[in-house]
């Protein structure tokens, strides 16, 4: 039943609906039941919690990948723990995070897993070069990737950025169509592979970012850079 995560859903989504304005598009091709892997740009340390209300908007129970880092602090630990989120540890290589995302797709469940792994540090805020991993989870399940582009988070909890808080920014989310990639089912060893499908995920997703821009109230707008030491 994971009680934790339906507590902290109910307290977080009050919160995000009051303090900002969304608008979601194509927010009904997340389908209603069975599989699905949600991949999103990266753009501040607030999008988990934004793509996390945009799932359960699309009334669906999400199931991060997120850096082991954040179980160091007690509080998330429990939430996290609490949650059944997946932990990965950065640069080891490790195939059990990935391992537990199958298992969770397998039972039917959307995982969200950011392709870049980390905030983007372009300087214009657009999608970087993906990992494999998303490749190698799509390739080995057969479930279809939808694609995520949202814009406006960046202005707050910002990694690179001076953060603006103005209350009440729009905040504009696009759900892609999904991408699913039959004919190299079942060829995640393949480097080259998952190069290429990783490719084919991160074009659409900056796809879509630019297509937000386009309509978003800010336009291409951005934080200034932090000062760096």
């Amino acid at each position: 039943m994971e009680p934790i995560y339906h507590i902290v859903k109910g307290v977080l989504v009050s919160l995000l609906r009051l303090l900002f304005r969304w608008t979601f598009i194509g927010l009904e091709k997340i389908p209603s039941h069975g599989p699905a892997i949600i991949a999103p740009n990266h753009i501040s340390n607030l999008d988990p919690l934004c793509i996390a209300y945009m799932v359960v908007r699309a009334g669906r129970r999400p199931r991060f990948l997120a850096k082991a880092s954040l179980w160091r602090t007690w509080y998330l630990r429990i939430i996290l723990g609490g949650a059944n989120q997946i932990p990965v540890e950065r640069g080891t290589g490790r195939h059990e995070p990935l391992s537990r995302a199958e298992e969770a797709l397998r039972r039917g469940e959307v995982v969200v897993l950011y392709p870049e792994a980390t905030i983007t540090t372009r300087p214009d805020l657009m999608p970087m070069q993906g990992k494999t991993g998303i490749a190698r989870l799509a390739l080995a399940t057969g479930v279809a990737v939808y694609p995520v582009a949202q814009w406006g988070p960046q202005w707050y909890i910002a990694k690179y950025h001076r953060s603006s808080f103005r209350p009440w920014r729009r905040f504009m989310f696009k759900v892609g169509d999904p991408l699913t990639f039959p004919d190299l089912e079942g060829t995640q060893e393949d480097h080259d592979v998952r190069r290429e499908v990783t490719e084919r995920v991160m074009a659409e997703v900056e796809r879509l970012v630019r297509e937000v821009q386009k309509i978003h109230p800010d336009g291409t707008a951005i934080p200034e850079l932090k000062e760096r030491a």
